[in-house]
């Protein structure tokens, strides 16, 4: 007879279920709707008002992603764990976070609202004007489904001030919109682009 192997965790969850219910924390952000994460995934937070790149937590370096543009002030840091300690994660904001405990089935897929595409779309322009030869930008092709027009489209690669990517997935809870960061993802791209 074979023996069981246990199953090796290697993906951190972002949404986990206990009984139908999420315990969730909203973290606050500009220019796009709030952050949904899972409070058990949030090692710390802490006071910090610098806008920094790196944060030493626990003798250890983190990335830092920001949830608010350059001429805002953060006021806090939020350090969460990722798949390995290298991928650990700090979410720099500003305001205050508030817990939630949610139903799974009151979670619903949504579409970005326009007025943060719009804001997303003016930050990719933003972005294109400052790329200075980095190529972060790349041309897709895409048919519109009604008249098999080809159009090209300028994807961006990975930018915090913009959401319109494959990294953030939005979400409605009670009418109001929030993202749902791919953290494993981001973490991965923060680390890539540091080394």
């Amino acid at each position: 007879m074979n023996q069981v192997r246990k199953h090796t965790f290697e993906a951190v969850s972002l949404l986990t279920a206990d009984n139908g219910m999420l315990d969730v924390t909203l973290v606050p952000a500009i220019n796009q709707p709030d952050w949904i994460i899972p409070s058990s995934l949030i090692l710390s937070v802490d006071n910090y008002d610098d806008r920094i790149w790196t944060y030493l937590w626990q003798q250890q370096e983190v990335m830092v992603f920001h949830l608010l543009p350059c001429d805002q002030t953060p006021d806090k840091l939020i350090v969460l764990e990722g798949n390995t300690t290298v991928h650990r994660l700090a979410l720099q904001t500003a305001g205050e976070l508030r817990e939630l405990k949610v139903r799974i089935s009151d979670v619903k897929d949504a579409e970005l609202p326009e007025r943060y595409v719009d804001v997303a779309i003016s930050n990719i322009d933003y972005n294109k004007a400052k790329d200075d030869g980095f190529n972060i930008y790349k041309q897709i092709s895409s048919e519109d489904e009604g008249e098999n027009n080809r159009q090209d489209i300028v994807e961006e690669h990975f930018r915090e001030n913009v959401v319109l990517s494959y990294l953030f997935q939005t979400v409605v809870i009670d009418d109001i919109p929030y993202i749902v960061p791919d953290l494993d993802k981001i973490s991965h791209q923060l680390v890539d682009l540091d080394s």
